[in-house]
């Protein structure tokens, strides 16, 4: 059983910053990827960022340049640094985890958290 946590969205005018959290906790063994997606009202939910165990990380293109996804010490953690935001990054932020529950296995389990708005206005 995994759990994720989304904290720090808020509204915030353009051109402005917001520091996202998200915490693993549960019965986990390794977390392999940590990431962040989001989702403005429609049906796509948008990959924004991903970091693994090793500290390779990915971008969307849309936001590359302007956020920085990060693992905190304890690698249970990851951040998404989000400056120079715009309108249209206006969305419901979902972190995501690609988790490994049991070393005898190895086999990997994708949990999401419960999302956390974001929204840029003026």
């Amino acid at each position: 059983q995994v759990q994720l946590v989304e904290s720090g969205g808020g509204l915030v005018q353009p051109g402005g910053s917001l520091r996202l959290s998200c915490a693993a906790s549960g019965s986990i063994f390794s977390i392999n990827v940590m990431g962040w997606y989001r989702q403005a009202p429609g049906p796509q939910r948008e990959l924004v960022a991903t970091i693994n165990n090793g500290g390779a990380t990915n971008y969307a293109d849309s936001v590359k340049g302007r956020f920085t996804i990060s693992r905190g010490n304890a690698k249970n953690t990851v951040y998404l640094q989000m400056n120079s935001l715009k309108p249209e990054d206006t969305a419901v932020y979902y972190c995501k985890a690609i988790v490994v529950v049991s070393p005898s296995n190895g086999a990997q389990y994708q949990y999401w958290g419960q999302g956390t708005q974001v929204s840029v206005s003026s």
